[in-house]
């Protein structure tokens, strides 16, 4: 007797509450996997999940590949689908045909960081006199480059998220940052930042807060006194980066790139760095020493009269 039938949809259904419920992970991942699922199914047709083999996966990427995805996204996908059929096998016992598929190797890309002027630039593009609004977006890019907090972590901090704690040279604003499955760390926030975030939550936020039906514990709000969406935060970076001449080279991210990159020019240990962007690894911190090395190749291949 041959094993029953089992439909990529129900099974991948059944992996996504797996996902929620039993591994907890975060909703973008969940929405990811779901994104990778569904343009396997689609690519299965009719077909059963007992009868795919490698040579469907191959077949699989193959279409990707024609489709134009880059080889990153590529490599997510495929990731997507050894933890699913990783799943699949434990749960309905079916042979595992992603064992087999080996991840492609890619080139290492180094963050694009921004320099210090141009970090100015956008900041002060993001506040106009004329839209009171703007306070709250000058606070949420200052923020962003003063503690290298990722665009989810940005709108998930909470007003009791930052506090002041006492030091050697003195007392320092903290803020606490929940990042990727759940890990919280706290990071230290810069005059400049804090004096942005009091600005907004004594000119602006009280005016946002009397629009809600409801008190909202959210630091960043909307025009209707709820918390603000990755969406938003998104639109405020690439206004203020139209507004400067940067259209096309600065997202959210790219403020924690060079978050990184100006600490490690200015000299911070790689393991402060490593803390403060909450990195499981140093390694993942490492890349960021690469763009410090090829400033100083550069350098030195300009400047010594025997470097070439």
């Amino acid at each position: 007797m041959g094993m029953p039938a089992l439909r990529c949809d129900s099974a991948t259904q059944a992996f996504l509450n797996y996902c929620v419920i039993e591994r907890g992970l975060a909703n973008n991942s969940i929405a990811a996997y779901k994104r990778d699922l569904v343009k396997f199914a689609e690519f299965l047709g009719a077909t059963d999940l007992t009868a795919v083999t490698v040579q469907t996966i191959s077949d699989f990427e193959s279409s990707l590949r024609v489709s134009g995805m880059s080889p990153a996204s590529m490599n997510r996908t495929i990731s997507t689908l050894r933890s699913f059929f990783k799943y699949v096998t434990q749960e309905f016992a079916i042979p595992n045909p992603t064992l087999e598929i080996q991840t492609k190797k890619m080139q290492r890309r180094l963050p694009k960081a921004l320099s210090i002027p141009e970090i100015l630039s956008l900041i002060e593009a993001a506040h106009r006199e004329s839209e009171a609004i703007t306070i709250r977006d000058r606070a949420m890019i200052e923020l962003l480059y003063s503690s290298g907090a990722r665009v989810s972590e940005l709108v998930g901090i909470n007003l009791n998220d930052i506090s002041m704690m006492d030091s050697e040279e003195g007392p320092i604003t903290t803020l606490k940052l929940r990042g990727k499955g759940s890990k919280e760390r706290i990071v230290p926030l810069g005059s400049f930042a804090t004096a942005a975030i009091d600005d907004y939550k004594t000119r602006l936020r009280p005016a946002l807060t009397a629009k809600a039906a409801k008190t909202n514990s959210a630091l960043f709000l909307n025009s209707r006194g709820g918390r603000i969406t990755r969406q938003s935060a998104w639109a405020i970076v690439i206004k203020a980066a139209q507004a400067v001449g940067l259209d096309g080279k600065v997202s959210p991210h790219v403020f924690r790139h060079s978050y990184a990159t100006h600490l490690l020019d200015g000299g911070a240990d790689i393991r402060v760095v490593q803390e403060l962007l909450g990195h499981a690894s140093v390694t993942t911190t490492q890349i960021y020493t690469l763009i410090t090395i090829d400033k100083v190749r550069e350098s030195y291949s300009m400047s010594h009269p025997r470097a070439k």
